[in-house]
C-alpha cells in the first residue's frame, strides 16, 4: 500500500488579506536558504535586500521578521525569486506557518511581534 502526504499549499496559511497586490511582493531568496515551504517566516539580510528563513541568532537582519513566504522555492544553490506577504492588513492561521526548528518561545514572540508592526496578524 502507497501512503500519500500532501505539503502545503502555497498560500494556505492565509485566512484574510486586504488586497493580494498590495500585501505580496516578489522577491528574492537568497542562494543557500536552501528548500523553503509555503508559510516560512523570512528575514530580510540588510546588505543587499534579499530574504531568507528567519533566523533568530543573526545579526545581518534576517534574525528580523520581514514577511512570510507564499509557496515553495529551492533556494538551494541560486538566489530564486519567491513571493512573500510583507504587509497587511493581512491574516494568517498561526499553525499553517513555520518559525525556525529550535526557536523558543520569545523568539517567536518577537518575530509574531515584528510582523504585527507589518500588519500581518497571527490568528
Amino acid at each position: 500500500m502507497t501512503t500519500l502526504t500532501e505539503g502545503q499549499h502555497a498560500g494556505g496559511f492565509l485566512i484574510w488579506e486586504v488586497l493580494r497586490d498590495y500585501t505580496r511582493e516578489t522577491v528574492t531568496i537568497a542562494s543557500g536558504a536552501g528548500k523553503l515551504a509555503p508559510g516560512t517566516v523570512l528575514g530580510k539580510i540588510t546588505t543587499g535586500g534579499k530574504y531568507t528563513a528567519l533566523a533568530p541568532g543573526a545579526t545581518n537582519g534576517s534574525q528580523n521578521a520581514a514577511g512570510i513566504l507564499w509557496a515553495a522555492v529551492d533556494a538551494t544553490d541560486a538566489d530564486v525569486l519567491g513571493v512573500a506577504v510583507v504587509r497587511g492588513p493581512t491574516i494568517v492561521n498561526r499553525h499553517e506557518i513555520s518559525f525556525p526548528e529550535g526557536a523558543t518561545e520569545a523568539q517567536i514572540t518577537t518575530a509574531t511581534t515584528a510582523l504585527a508592526a507589518l500588519g500581518i496578524i497571527l490568528r
